[in-house]
């Protein structure tokens, strides 16, 4: 495709970064297609109240994977971004800080289960999940691909883990009727492949670990930048994660069987949650050298990303919502009245877009404090509406809360008044006034 000479445009740019996200697009489509087909059978096999019981212990682990994250792999594709030559000291660095921030996370996390266990969920589960942060650390070989702009990589390792994922868990499903310690088992081993994956594609472009280095000056300067990060992504956790947890535990008796409900919710819910992420990450260097070149030119992308997050969000919350009762067919029976839970959680998915959007942009100009004070609040508001929803609605009570939270979240930063150009942005984008003035301009 030609385009016309535009100044500032740089043809050969946009298509790459086009290709990138197309691959990592279908990389990312392709392995949750894979994924929630064989949750769906893992689901119908452990039923509601084993099934809920599995969703939970991987839950309350989740809720500690910001730390073991440290909130580092946005600003190790900046840092590659600018400085590729020390590509093997900003890896080495960040791979050596989230290894030891997962080592530690072992200890806090039976720490945590031993002061407040969960209902009917053993410690040995939490103990073999709590190994995730671990094997996480070996991701940070995606921040060196998204920051040379080389995702077809990404999405192989994605596609082929899931696959081989898949062919596990439906081998423990068929073959050896598995009971639910082998389904926790295998929550670990999907961990473990897809870091081999990233290992050996690493190791097939020529480069090699055994070279990676640790510079303290380095770890000092990412963890200065990263703290808010660290928190934010805490929080995001809390208000993502925690709806399940606090539906197992508000709920008595009936906890699990409606967290395991409810975790099928939050499975087509979330089924594009990837997809502000892929497209941003893919595009965040692009976003990067406008805001140093042309800051009109970045202001522009911005709102157009913004108004993709919302095209997209829409037309996903509108085919769910029109489709969840027959969606609900694929599962047994005791599933089925979950499917007016899903019309609701689901529109929470385009303040979730926003959000993830206008996280890059806060982190772009230097504001990525912001992000923890806003996702905080997000969580705050999630925790209370579930405390006063849950017990009177059930898991319906829970849905409202979620999206009530992701829209407090995404649209904090109005409040603050050297981001709320920014906010007012995603509002143009969200009442489709941008769209409306692309119209204009083509009539």
């Amino acid at each position: 495709m030609k385009f016309p000479a535009i100044k500032g445009f740089n043809e050969e740019a946009f298509n790459k970064y086009l290709k990138n996200t197309g691959l990592l697009m279908i990389g990312r489509v392709g392995s949750m297609g894979i994924k929630m087909v064989s949750t769906i059978f893992v689901a119908n096999h452990l039923f509601k109240h084993n099934f809920g019981i599995l969703t939970n212990s991987f839950n309350y682990v989740f809720l500690f994977a910001a730390i073991a994250g440290l909130g580092l792999d946005s600003f190790v594709v900046k840092e590659l971004h600018q400085f590729p030559d020390k590509r093997d000291h900003i890896l080495g660095t960040a791979f050596k800080m989230k290894l030891l921030a997962g080592i530690l996370c072992v200890p806090l996390i039976c720490l945590a289960w031993q002061i407040h266990p969960l209902n009917d969920i053993p410690f040995l589960f939490i103990f073999i999940l709590s190994f995730t942060g671990v094997f996480q650390s070996f991701t940070i070989i995606d921040s060196y691909f998204q920051s040379e702009v080389q995702s077809k990589y990404i999405a192989q390792v994605q596609i082929i883990g899931n696959i081989v994922s898949a062919g596990i868990k439906l081998g423990l499903i068929f073959i050896w009727d598995a009971n639910l310690i082998a389904f926790i088992i295998a929550l670990l081993g999907d961990v473990i492949l897809l870091s081999l994956g990233y290992i050996l594609v690493y190791a097939r472009k020529g480069r090699k670990l055994s070279l990676w280095k640790y510079d303290s000056a380095l770890a000092k300067k990412l963890l200065h930048f990263s703290w808010p990060l660290i928190i934010s992504g805490l929080m995001v956790s809390v208000y993502m994660k925690l709806d399940t947890l606090m539906i197992n535990e508000i709920l008595g008796d009936d906890g699990p069987a409606q967290a395991g409900a409810y975790a099928t919710v939050v499975m087509f819910s979330e089924a594009l949650n990837f997809v502000p992420v892929a497209i941003v990450s893919s595009l965040f260097p692009a976003i990067l050298n406008a805001k140093r070149d042309d800051p009109g030119r970045y202001l522009k992308r911005l709102q157009n990303l913004f108004d993709i997050m919302v095209w997209l969000s829409l037309s996903f919350s509108i085919l769910i919502s029109l489709f969840a009762p027959y969606i609900y067919f694929l599962f047994k029976p005791a599933y089925q009245y979950a499917a007016n839970t899903l019309v609701v959680h689901v529109w929470g998915s385009i303040f979730l877009f926003l959000g993830v959007a206008s996280s890059q942009m806060l982190i772009a100009e230097g504001w990525s404090k912001l992000t923890f004070i806003r996702t905080g609040t997000g969580a705050i508001v999630n925790i209370i509406l579930n405390l006063l929803l849950i017990p009177k609605y059930g898991i319906l009570g829970a849905s409202i809360g979620t999206v009530a939270a992701y829209f407090v979240s995404a649209f904090f930063i109005i409040l603050i008044p050297k981001t709320r150009i920014h906010g007012i942005m995603m509002f143009k984008s969200l009442f489709l006034i941008t769209l409306f003035q692309k119209f204009k301009k083509i009539e």
